[in-house]
């Protein structure tokens, strides 16, 4: 009983028994409304053959009497067929035609009634037969009997019936094959997910679905599955390799900080030393603190939930005002700061989002342009931002050592920094920041070589 409830349970019997109930009402439905309209076609034509034979015999009557009725009811009982025909008196007894007996008590109705009589046909057959018949008076007290055999309908029903029969075992075994094959084929894969679901839950994040390549739904479903387990085995790897870089990273400043502290404290009790240590400390509290406020920025634009709405702004003034905002830092880094712009640049957007990853870019190129050997020219930095088609394009260069090529992807990983040392501020988190900008804007992020130096590109769609 266990193993049966367990079969009625799965969806390969359901949809077995759905199917079976919907095709055997349809079949009998439909069965049933021929077999009712053949047998109406069939009976009616019955009657209209009765109701005609009824007319010649009348016309026989009127024009020779009840003598001219007898003699054509002989001679049309000679002729084989499927009318009948009978001529008896009130006593039941028959007179003329090709019935042998007939009950006196269906001579006393009249009208149409289907009704099983036995009848004798000239060539000597004795087989009771159903008949519909029609009883007619006669002068002298006689009666009139005249039918078809209808043998040939109820042969009909009885082969409708045999067909209904047979078609429900077809749809009984219809069902069970398409049970089988859900059960063995569809109901296969389905196995398939859920084992495939228990060994990435057990820890291996390596686990596929099957794609057998025959591009039905199981293998859309499996392929868009797989591609949502890569994005997920991504962001965990993702999120491993940052776990592992902010305790890397953060290690080091909390050590100096406690460091710090404690050689401060474990010094003489000096006011100038004390406020030394602290603005020390404050110090890389700060830089804690931007590192985790970067690490939220980017965790919040990866969501879909960046802060401020987006509306429609022009470009060309966000990256004038970030150029103007940086042009002291680039005199006071003796880096010569260019820009180049078309009017207008109209997109849809976020002006704080946009500027802040303008900023991180233009903070980047000024920070490192000189960090190389000493380039045979002065450091420059140049922001250009045009159109180009249906995108606008936003590059900033500069003519120092650059990023290797086999780096450039690396690079846009969280907490990434090339230089070894570390000795520069930062976090690692600018080039993350400005790629997780660029995606929420339906943008792209690309380096490139600047020839020498570094080129990183914008591109986002314009409005309009």
């Amino acid at each position: 009983m266990t193993a049966i409830a367990k079969v009625v349970r799965t969806t390969a019997f359901k949809l077995a028994a759905t199917y079976f109930v919907v095709f055997t009402v349809f079949a009998v439905v439909f069965v049933g409304w021929i077999s009712r309209e053949t047998d109406r076609i069939l009976t009616q034509q019955v009657q209209d053959s009765i109701e005609a034979e009824i007319g010649v015999l009348a016309d026989e009557g009127l024009s020779k009497g009840l003598t001219g009725i007898v003699a054509a009811i002989e001679q049309r009982s000679r002729v084989p067929g499927a009318s009948l025909y009978v001529i008896a008196d009130a006593s039941g007894n028959v007179v003329a035609g090709n019935v042998t007996e007939v009950p006196s008590a269906l001579l006393q109705r009249s009208g149409l009634d289907p009704v099983t009589i036995p009848y004798k046909r000239l060539e000597g057959d004795s087989t009771r037969h159903l008949a519909m018949v029609r009883v007619l008076p006669l002068p002298n007290g006689l009666r009139m009997l005249v039918g078809r055999d209808v043998s040939d309908i109820e042969r009909i029903r009885v082969v409708v019936a045999k067909a209904m029969m047979i078609g429900v075992g077809l749809l009984i075994a219809l069902a069970l094959l398409s049970w089988f094959f859900v059960s063995r084929r569809v109901l296969k894969r389905i196995d398939q997910v859920s084992a495939t679901s228990r060994r990435i839950m057990d820890g291996d994040l390596s686990g596929r679905l099957e794609v057998t390549g025959t591009g039905d739904e199981f293998d859309r479903l499996a392929a868009s599955l797989n591609a949502m387990l890569d994005r997920i085995e991504a962001l965990l790897s993702g999120l491993k390799e940052v776990s592992d870089n902010i305790a890397h990273d953060l290690k080091t400043p909390l050590t100096r900080l406690r460091t710090r502290v404690e050689a401060a404290l474990a010094g003489p009790a000096r006011t100038d030393e004390y406020r030394a240590a602290l603005e020390a400390t404050i110090e890389d509290s700060d830089q804690l603190i931007r590192t985790f406020n970067a690490l939220l920025m980017i965790a919040r634009i990866e969501a879909g939930s960046p802060d401020g709405a987006m509306a429609s702004i022009n470009l060309a003034r966000v990256v004038a005002d970030v150029a103007e905002f940086y042009e002291p830092v680039a005199e006071e880094a003796e880096v010569y700061l260019a820009l180049s712009l078309e009017e207008p640049l109209p997109m849809l957007g976020s002006r704080e989002l946009i500027s802040q990853a303008l900023g991180n870019l233009v903070d980047n190129a000024i920070k490192y342009v000189k960090t190389g050997d000493e380039p045979p020219a002065p450091a420059r930095v140049e922001v250009t931002a045009r159109r180009e088609g249906g995108d606008i394009v936003i590059q900033v260069a500069d003519n120092g050592p650059g990023i290797p090529a086999s780096e450039r992807e690396r690079v846009l990983e969280r907490f990434v920094r090339l230089e070894k040392s570390r000795s520069q501020p930062g976090s690692g988190l600018g080039l993350s920041l400005v790629d997780a900008v660029a995606r929420l804007h339906h943008g792209s992020l690309s380096l490139g070589d600047a020839g020498p130096g570094l080129v990183v590109t914008l591109r986002f769609p314009a409005e309009g």
